[in-house]
């Protein structure tokens, strides 16, 4: 796909993204960027729309001047497209009518008019022949569907651009869904898949109307840490020249894979609370999902060490991991309860002992399981036959 081919950056991703930010009170040492930057986007794509579609800030946004300009300026610019495809549904063929079309579509997008928008791409899709082209309109709706969070946009127009992806879109549209599937499923909480998808595309990203590639690398780094096992996170992440290439600009993410990897666990815990308060926290798609993750990571570093002994004290620990004996104390006591460790704590001695399951049992344990489901399926079909 050539320069002139490339999906346009619409809507703008990052400014949802700063509107997050600056409406969420915890963060408000970012606030001052968040709203410049937000300001900033609002007028560079003329966003009278998505503007007046917020609730009232104060101080607000936009002066009532700037505002008005914004909305002239929309006003002369749709009518400029309305009579551009006017003319090409009096004079010109199919293929000047779909660009029409899809310039109008485009213009309603980047401006964050939700509604318009939707409908414009819509029936830019109908008109429009070319499946390389159809795939990248169905794209578009699925990006409208992020920038707004709009759940049921997103899942139909990621169906049906899998759909046409399948009919035979080329290498460089396969290779853009694998982003967008993987930044939907991250959105879900669904680490594992999302991670399949962005480390396979990493070598060949190219979906840079949807996620710059730092974001993106930062994206694959935090999905992959947590799924990935021992080798394939050197393997797939510290090793990959692409991740290198990105990781000296963001030194946080550096430490928190290598130090996780190498059993540095006292500098794990820092960079994992650093991830929380400059990645996690602050992102709109990850926000939802930081507590969970975190408390995933510390269960994988806890798993982590506990597998290299069958027993080590409580004060080693807490040193492993430069916290107070206390708190190893409790957390564990809470993973432990819930299912999630595989040890015991010997309080009077101040022990950790692991109790790795055995494999036969567990294979007992699914030949009960699943011969009490035959017997109910059984005791079922014979009620219905007699």
């Amino acid at each position: 796909m050539s320069n002139e081919d490339a999906p346009l950056p619409i809507p703008n991703g990052k400014v949802p993204q700063q509107y997050f930010v600056l409406s969420n009170p915890r963060l408000s040492s970012l606030h001052d960027e968040a709203r410049a930057a937000l300001i900033k986007g609002i007028q560079d794509d003329e966003m009278a729309p998505y503007y007046s579609s917020l609730p009232p800030m104060t101080p607000p946004l936009l002066s009532e001047e700037a505002l008005g300009k914004l909305k002239e300026s929309n006003t002369k610019t749709l009518e400029t497209l309305d009579a551009a495809l006017a003319s090409a549904n009096d004079t010109e063929g199919e293929s000047e009518i779909s660009d029409a079309l899809r310039a109008r579509a485009n213009y309603l997008t980047k401006i964050g008019d939700k509604d318009k928008a939707v409908e414009a791409q819509k029936l830019a899709l109908e008109k429009t022949p070319g499946l390389g082209a159809r795939i990248d309109i169905v794209l578009t709706l699925v990006r409208i569907g992020f920038f707004f969070n709009d759940q049921e946009v997103i899942r139909t127009y990621m169906k049906k651009a899998e759909a046409l992806v399948e009919e035979g879109g080329d290498w460089d549209r396969r290779n853009r869904l694998k982003v967008y599937s993987g930044y939907q499923l991250l959105s879900v909480r669904q680490f594992d898949r999302a991670a399949t998808l962005f480390v396979d595309a990493l070598p060949t990203f190219t979906a840079s109307e949807l996620l710059d590639y730092n974001d993106f690398v930062i994206l694959t780094v935090i999905a992959a840490t947590l799924v990935l096992k021992r080798p394939d996170l050197k393997k797939k992440l510290i090793s990959a020249p692409e991740v290198n290439q990105v990781l000296p600009e963001i030194p946080a993410l550096s430490d928190f894979t290598k130090s996780l990897y190498n059993g540095d666990y006292a500098k794990f815990f820092v960079s994992l609370a650093a991830l929380e308060q400059t990645y996690l926290l602050p992102s709109r798609v990850l926000s939802p999902h930081a507590r969970y993750y975190v408390r995933e990571m510390r269960i994988l570093a806890y798993a982590q060490l506990l597998e290299s002994y069958r027993s080590l004290t409580l004060q080693s620990m807490s040193t492993s991991f430069g916290v107070g004996v206390d708190f190893i104390d409790n957390d564990l006591q809470k993973f432990i309860s819930s299912g999630r460790l595989n040890c015991t704590i010997d309080r009077v001695h101040g022990i950790v002992e692991t109790t790795r399951p055995s494999s036969k049992n567990a294979q007992y344990e699914t030949v009960v399981r699943q011969g009490d489901l035959l017997l109910n399926s059984i005791q079922k079909l014979s009620k219905v036959l007699y």
